[in-house]
Order: structure tokens, then sequence, then C-alpha cells
């Protein structure tokens, strides 16, 4: 996989739905080259579904961590919010109830990469402190909530 392919998978996960053509005029391609592209992504495992679903480890994203935050004192929630929002290795991040103000999940390719990336989050004006919970396996993830749906209810509360 190279940087084009990189450039396509990130035009995906804006909009799953883009022609080939404008996928090709984002990336600097013909759209016949980006449809090549396209399918053999899909063929090897990388798009594993539309919205763009990519498999984190096959784009060299292997270790994926749970960071609990403890906020300082003197922390905002938006301004703690936007600094985790500013790291790359941070992939979602969840305001929570209890002793932690967030949970954020951190996806990179190596521990020693999480070793760096919680260097990063611990250096952000308003982190206190921190729990790491490294993930072993993914049972499931990205599931849809089709709660209702069958029998007419709207699911939520």
């Amino acid at each position: 996989m190279d940087q084009v392919d990189r450039k396509i998978i990130a035009a995906l996960r804006e909009n799953g739905r883009a022609t080939y053509a404008d996928l090709g005029r984002s990336v600097g391609l013909s759209a016949s080259s980006v449809h090549e592209r396209v399918g053999k992504l899909e063929a090897s495992g990388v798009i594993t579904g539309y919205h763009a679903m990519v498999d984190p480890s096959m784009v060299g994203l292997g270790v994926t961590a749970l960071v609990g935050i403890h906020p300082t004192d003197t922390a905002t929630d938006e301004d703690v919010a936007a600094a985790l929002g500013a790291l790359d290795e941070v992939e979602s991040c969840y305001a929570v109830a209890g002793d932690e103000a967030f949970v954020v999940k951190v996806r990179v390719a190596t521990v020693d990469d999480l070793e760096a990336a919680l260097n990063r989050l611990r250096r952000i004006p308003g982190v206190g402190r921190t729990n790491t919970t490294v993930v072993l396996s993914t049972r499931f993830e990205g599931r849809p909530n089709n709660a209702g749906l069958d029998d007419g209810r709207n699911g939520g509360a």
C-alpha cells in the first residue's frame, strides 16, 4: 500500500459514495486507475465495507488502547477535548461519567508508538493522569444498532 492508496482511503472515509472520477480528481489519477486501486483494496481486505470501514491492522495500526483521562481541577472539558482531537492517534473520544472525564480510543502501529502517544497525551494541559487498557483482540466493533427496526418501535431512549 502506497501513499496514493492512503489518500484514496481517506477520501472514501469522508464520502463512501464518491465516484471514481471524484476520487481520481482528489488524488491525481484517472477514474480507471482509481477503480483498479479500490478493487485491490477491497480484495485484500483493507476496505471492509461502505461507509469506507478500514481494517486498522491492514493500514499498519495493530495496537488499540482505551485511555481514561483524569483532568486537573483547572481543566475545561472543551480545551482538553480539542487537544485530544488534535492527536492523530486518537480515533474516538467519549465524555463519560465517573472519575474520568474522557475515555479515548487510541490506534497505533506498535507498543512503542503507544508509549509515545501516551506521553503526548499526558502533556496536554488539563490532563492530570491516565489509565490505559490495551485491547488484546476486538470481538466486534462498529456494529449498527438496529434495535426496534423489525417490530416498528424506535430504538433508543
